[in-house]
Order: C-alpha cells, then sequence, then structure tokens
C-alpha cells in the first residue's frame, strides 16, 4: 500500500500512515513555531533551547532510536524527512536535532543494554540535548589524529585535551567524546560519554560565525576532567570505529537538511519570481527567470532522492557509506548553488537581510563544511570506486 504526504512544497511517498501523521505534526510545529522566530534567533544569536524542549516532549528528538526507550523507532526513510522540513523552517534547528541524533548514536548502537536503560530515555526525552565531540584545533578531517588523552586513574578516566568546532558547545547536556586511551592512532581512540558538569569541563566562547548564530559553536576544553569508568560507549579502542560509523548516519542528517535548507530557498524565489513585476509582467514568465527556478527545482529533487536512497540502504541493514557521502556531496553543493540563484532572482532585494534568501545563503556554506568537508566527502567516495574496480 503507498501512502502519500503532500506539504507546502512537496508530495511524499510514505512508508506508513503513522509516517504521514508524524510529518503532518513535524510540518505544523515546524511553520507554526520555529519558522516565524528563526530571522530573529539569528539576528539576535539566540540559542532557542525552549523550542527543543518543545520538540522533544512531541518525540521528535527521538525519532530513530527504539521505542524501549521512549524513542520513536522510525526509519531512516521517515526520520530524515521530519530533520528537511525542520531545516526549511530553520537550518539551526534542523542541524542541531542532525546533531542531537549523533551525540545520541553512540550509547544508542555501541551501549550496554544497562547504559541505554540509565542514560537514553532522558536524552531522547526532551529534557537533555547532546553534543559530538571528535575535531580538535589541529585534528579536522584527520580524525584519528586526534590527541585529547583519557588517562586510566581509579574508577575511570582523567581527561585532558581541547575539542573544537562543537555544536552546542558549553550549551549542550552531555558530550559524546572521542579521546585518545593509547598511542596506537586510529586503534587508540574511544569513545566517553562526558556530562556537561563535570568539574574541568569548560566552553571557551561561541565562534563568530558567517551564519547559523543561533545554533552556538564553540570549542571545549577538559582540564582534569574525571569521567567514571562506566561511562565508556564500546570497548577502549573502539572509538574511531564508533566515530566513523556515526559520521555515515550523520552525513545524512546534513543532507537532509541542506535539502531543507535548499526548499525554503527555491519556496522564496518562485514566491517573489510570481509577485515582482517588470516590463509588465511577473518577472517568471521570463525565460531567463525561469529556466533559473527550474534548475533549482531539479537540484533540490535531485538531491532529495540521493538521501532517500542512501537511508533505504541504511534501513535494509545494506552498506550505504559511500551513498551517504555521495548524499551529502550533492545536497550541500546543491543548496549553496539554489541559494546563489535565490539571491540572483530577487536582486537587489535578495542581497539585503530584509528577505530570509540572504540568511539561507551564509547558512548554506556551513553545510558544505560540517560532518567532513565536500573534499573529504570526494574522497570516500573515489576509494571506494577503487575498491571496487574489476581486477
Amino acid at each position: 500500500m503507498t501512502f502519500t504526504w503532500t506539504g507546502a512544497s512537496v508530495t511524499r511517498l510514505m512508508p506508513t500512515e503513522e509516517s504521514v501523521e508524524l510529518m503532518a505534526m513535524v510540518e505544523d510545529v515546524a511553520r507554526k513555531q520555529i519558522a516565524p522566530r528563526a530571522s530573529a534567533d539569528e539576528a539576535a544569536a539566540h540559542f532557542p533551547r525552549d523550542l527543543f524542549r518543545t520538540i522533544g516532549a512531541l518525540g521528535i528528538l527521538g525519532l530513530p532510536f527504539d521505542e524501549q526507550y521512549g524513542g520513536g523507532a522510525q526509519p531512516y526513510e521517515v526520520t530524515l524527512q521530519a530533520l528537511e522540513e525542520l531545516a526549511r523552517a530553520s537550518m539551526s534547528v534542523g542541524v542541531s536535532v542532525s546533531v542531537h541524533y549523533l551525540a545520541c548514536f553512540p550509547l544508542a548502537n555501541y551501549g550496554t543494554p544497562e547504559q541505554r536503560q540509565r542514560w537514553l530515555p532522558e536524552m531522547i526525552g526532551g529534557d537533555l540535548l547532546g553534543a559530538y565531540c571528535l575535531s580538535e584545533p589541529h585534528s579536522g578531517s584527520d580524525a584519528a589524529a586526534l590527541a585529547t588523552r583519557a588517562e586510566k586513574v581509579d574508577g575511570g578516566y582523567r581527561v585532558n585535551g581541547v575539542k573544537a568546532w562543537i555544536t552546542h558547545g558549553g550549551r549542550a547536556d552531555f558530550y559524546s567524546t572521542m579521546v585518545r586511551t593509547s598511542d596506537d592512532r586510529a586503534k587508540g581512540i574511544s569513545c566517553l560519554l562526558v556530562d556537561a558538569g563535570t568539574p574541568g569541563l569548560t566552553s571557551a566562547p561561541p565562534e563568530r560565525k558567517m551564519g547559523a548564530n543561533s545554533s552556538p559553536t564553540a570549542q571545549m576544553i577538559f582540564e582534569d576532567v574525571h569521567v567514571p569508568a562506566d561511562r565508556l560507549m564500546g570497548a577502549e579502542g573502539a572509538g574511531f570505529s564508533v566515530a566513523l560509523a556515526a559520521l555515515d548516519a550523520g552525513r545524512l542528517g546534513i543532507a537532509a537538511c541542506s535539502v531543507g535548507l535548499a526548499q525554503a530557498a527555491l519556496d522564496a524565489a518562485v514566491a517573489y519570481a510570481g509577485e515582482r513585476v517588470q516590463f509588465g509582467r511577473p518577472i517568471a514568465e521570463f525565460q531567463g527567470v525561469a529556466f533559473l527556478l527550474a534548475d533549482m527545482a531539479t537540484a533540490v529533487a535531485g538531491a532529495r532522492a540521493l538521501y532517500l536512497h542512501a537511508a533505504r540502504l541504511k534501513d535494509a541493514g545494506l552498506s550505504f557509506g559511500t551513498d551517504a557521502a555521495m548524499a551529502k556531496l550533492a545536497a550541500s553543493d546543491a543548496v549553496m548553488r539554489v541559494t546563489t540563484d535565490a539571491i540572483q532572482v530577487l536582486g537587489g532585494a535578495g542581497y539585503t537581510a530584509d528577505f530570509p534568501v540572504e540568511r539561507y545563503f551564509r547558512e548554506a556554506k556551513a553545510l558544505q563544511i560540517v560532518e567532513g568537508t565536500n573534499q573529504v566527502q570526494r574522497t570516500v567516495i573515489g576509494r571506494a570506486l577503487q575498491a571496487k574496480r574489476p581486477r
């Protein structure tokens, strides 16, 4: 049986009747509670923490996680489409939810049953917001070079180091943190779940960014932070595998957010072109503008199809890492082109802060960088092609 949901901009094929109802709920909260304040929150660099309690109470922060722990048990095919709707209303909110999923990933997928039962329900119920600590000032794309060290001490680990570019840095309630437990490069990395209130854990001032300022990004500083042994997620030394698996899923989240932002820019351009009259008719009737809009719409649809394909592979239990890299690459490049062209459609108006496409353009650039730069995605894809080539 086929189920469909038609939102403000897109008609979607959905797997279940429940997922149709979910999308209607997400679109309603995005339209009524998130979109109206997105520009003001961005202009004031205000982190809308209250919104995350609201959407957490609706179950959105737990969509991909097991019902046993209070999650929604939704397939990624559905979770990502909900994420797209959030990002269409506010890219910062969409990315924040994606990062929360990323922060919960190590516990949900590598934690023991006891660890999951103890911490996961509160994390996905809306009361707690997570952050993911992998990058460092001198270890970004080369994640295996991270230097934050966790030394074994009685009862756990003593952690020292600095993490960089942390979404929700200084605002999160917990940090899924990759640390070095031995000098064996990738095999010497472990994952620790660190409470925000742990003594010795502090944040630097938020980064001054081009865009997405309502989503705070900051360094996290670990100075003799004691982390109990039962906060180890997975086996000691297995943290790099945990990190890569989390990033595969996280790249799909960024792809969905990219599509949501691109759809918002396309919607704004189409609306303006239909209303702006020059030479006695709407500019949408001129071929130069109509073709520009057509290319934008095609880019959005193509990127959406790519992330949905990768999500369905993941839901089927099949290998999806390369497809996730393709989806993230294509979607974030597409949103950069679409937001650029949206400004062109609006002309001088698009270059002003009076219209949202100026903000969309600034936000789009970050999506080509986070969860692995697009150059890293191309490296991942290229290596996969070589591994599969005929011998």
